[in-house]
Formats: C-alpha cells, sequence, structure tokens
C-alpha cells in the first residue's frame, strides 16, 4: 500500500509498505482523512527532537473501518467511520496508575515516535477507535487537535468567571480559544496572523492582539486594568512566549504550557513566588476531552468549515507539507483519500 515517508528534512515521498497484519482485537480501517499537525510540520523541517526520520507522519486520522478480527465487539462492523485515539498507555507508570493515560510515561504518539495514519490504510487496537458517522468526514480529522485545546482547558480550570489570554493561534492554540469560549471565559487572543485572529474572533475571542503590530504586554494592561489574566495559555512553543506568559498571568493566576520550546528557557524566577502562580503542562488529550469536542462539533455542525485552511487529495500528498512551510497562516491542511 502506499503511504507519505518524511523521508530526511524538507523531504516527503511516497513509499510502498506492507499491509500491516491484522490481531486479535484488531481493525483495519481506511484512512479517509489526515490533519497535518504542527508536530508533522517539525518533522519535515528538522525540529522535532521525539522523530527518527524516516517517519511516516500523521495522527489526526478519521477513516471508515475495512475489516475486524477475532476478539472484536459487533458494534464495530465494516463500513463505519471512525476517528483515531493516537496515543499509547502503558498502564503502570505514574501517570497511568493517577488515570492520567494522556500523560504516560512511556506513550508512542502516532506519526512521532511510531509510524503515523497518513496511509492508504492503518491497523489498530479496537478500543482506540471512536465510532461516529453522524460528522462530516472531514470534521473526523479535527477532534484530535481541538481536544488538545480542550484539555489544556480543563488543565487550566477556566470558568466563567475568568478572563484568560492564548499565545499563539494555530489549530491547538485554537482549540484553546474555542474551549473556553465554550466555558464562559473572556478570551484575548494572540497571533502574529491577522488571519488566525480575524478566526479567534470569529469562534468568540472578546479580543484579539497582533503581536507583530501591537505592544502584546501593554494592550493587556489596558484590556485588565493592569490586573493580569486570571489564566494565560502559552500556545506557541518559543522562550520569549514561555516567559510572556508568566508576565501577562495575574497575581494567583495560572500558566499552562501547551506548546514546548525547542531551546532552553531562561527565567527571573521571582514572579512565580510573589504572584503566587499554578504554572502547569499539558499533554496531549483524553477519551472525554475528544466526546467534548465531538458533542460540540456536532452542535456547530458546517460552522466548523473555516477551521480548515486546505484540502489536498491524497495522491498530491507529497505537496501537502512543503506546502503548509512556505504559507505559514494556514490554520490546517487536510489530506483526503
Amino acid at each position: 500500500m502506499k503511504a507519505l515517508l518524511i523521508e530526511s528534512e524538507g523531504v516527503s515521498r511516497f513509499t510502498d509498505v506492507a499491509p500491516q497484519p491484522l490481531g486479535k482485537g484488531d481493525v483495519r480501517v481506511a484512512v479517509r482523512h489526515v490533519g497535518i499537525c504542527g508536530s508533522d510540520l517539525n518533522t519535515f523541517r528538522g525540529l522535532n527532537p521525539l522523530v527518527a526520520l524516516p517517519r511516516i507522519p500523521g495522527h489526526e486520522i478519521g477513516g471508515e473501518i475495512v475489516e475486524t478480527g477475532s476478539g472484536v465487539s459487533a458494534e464495530y462492523r465494516p463500513g463505519q467511520r471512525v476517528i483515531v485515539l493516537p496515543y499509547t498507555s502503558c498502564g503502570t507508570c505514574t501517570s497511568c496508575r493517577k488515570g492520567r493515560v494522556n500523560a504516560c510515561r512511556y506513550n508512542r504518539t502516532l506519526g512521532v515516535q511510531q509510524d503515523g495514519g497518513l496511509a492508504e490504510e492503518i491497523v489498530l487496537p479496537a478500543e482506540k477507535l471512536l465510532l461516529n458517522d453522524t460528522l462530516d468526514p472531514r470534521f473526523l480529522a479535527l477532534v484530535e487537535p481541538l481536544s488538545v485545546g480542550f484539555h489544556a482547558v480543563a488543565r487550566g480550570r477556566v470558568s466563567s468567571s475568568d478572563r484568560i489570554v492564548v499565545l499563539g493561534c494555530g489549530m491547538i492554540g485554537m482549540g484553546v480559544v474555542i474551549g473556553a469560549v465554550a466555558r464562559g471565559a473572556e478570551v484575548i487572543a494572540v497571533d502574529l496572523s491577522l488571519e488566525k485572529t480575524a478566526l479567534a474572533q470569529q469562534f468568540g475571542a472578546r479580543h484579539v492582539i497582533n503581536a507583530g503590530t501591537e505592544d502584546v504586554a501593554a494592550r493587556i494592561v489596558e484590556l485588565t486594568s493592569d490586573q493580569g489574566v486570571d489564566v494565560a495559555f502559552e500556545a506557541v512553543g518559543l522562550p520569549e512566549t514561555f516567559r510572556q506568559a508568566i508576565d501577562l498571568a495575574g497575581f494567583s493566576g495560572r500558566v499552562v504550557y501547551v506548546g514546548y520550546a525547542k531551546a532552553p528557557v531562561t527565567y527571573q524566577t521571582q514572579m512565580f513566588n510573589l504572584k503566587e502562580l499554578d504554572i502547569m503542562g499539558s499533554r496531549n488529550a483524553t477519551q472525554s476531552d475528544f466526546q467534548v469536542v465531538i458533542d460540540y462539533l456536532e452542535t456547530i455542525g458546517d460552522q466548523a468549515a473555516p477551521l480548515i485552511s486546505k484540502v489536498v487529495p491524497f495522491e498530491e500528498a507529497e505537496t501537502a507539507l512543503p506546502y503548509w512551510d512556505q504559507h505559514r497562516d494556514v490554520l490546517k491542511v487536510i489530506v483526503e483519500r
């Protein structure tokens, strides 16, 4: 079968791979839609330290059941559409024992620590598939990235009384915006891209700040009467935005790091203590986060369409990563088969 392989830095090409065997409890899925993630782009650009090349990318996957193995429940039937849970969990590490399987110490995400779903088909355990025949098939590939943002919102304990700032309005940051708006929070969205801040506003952000033309700190002072925000979310992954999140959070505020910096971050740490901040990391998403996002997408229907910037036919998948690398205002590229 055909699969897209990131062969080396800046090089993606089709390759032939052997079909995966179908074991007990497994389901064979015809891949129909794959969202290209920022981690995939970083892999393509040689900036993802978690990935060893060559690698088949893709963990934002919507597909259709083709075949089921022995021991699979009868509810999984050929022809049904599915959303893929792309993470693994060992069940024995400290995170798993605490029920936080999204942060499993030994997690192997599809397309990152193991080959992903940008292929004609993939074989997965049935428990890694969520059945869904109600969403638009293209929207199935939106569930995972939005869930990462919704999970960060849950980590930040966002409520309707909170004013929050989201640094970075890529797809994960957009998930934070949407998840926080859904909880009734007042959202301030920050990005260098006018297109992305406009989209954040379309999805409910109360205020937007263009980081390329405005003084972000001064605007936050203005918008919060110099109180700072209740929760600051970092969804960029740069040392300067990691530090900025600390500066923008108010006293007794919270900081949630969703992105991760590819370079060391140097802090003046006195504000950690003076503000008595809660500083949290956020990783992946849980099945319950997926379900909240599915419910949200089913509620808004076709209003989710602007979250997809470009759809690339599977036959042209070799162009998807180079295209996004050259058009950084793009929010989400989806490969469709």
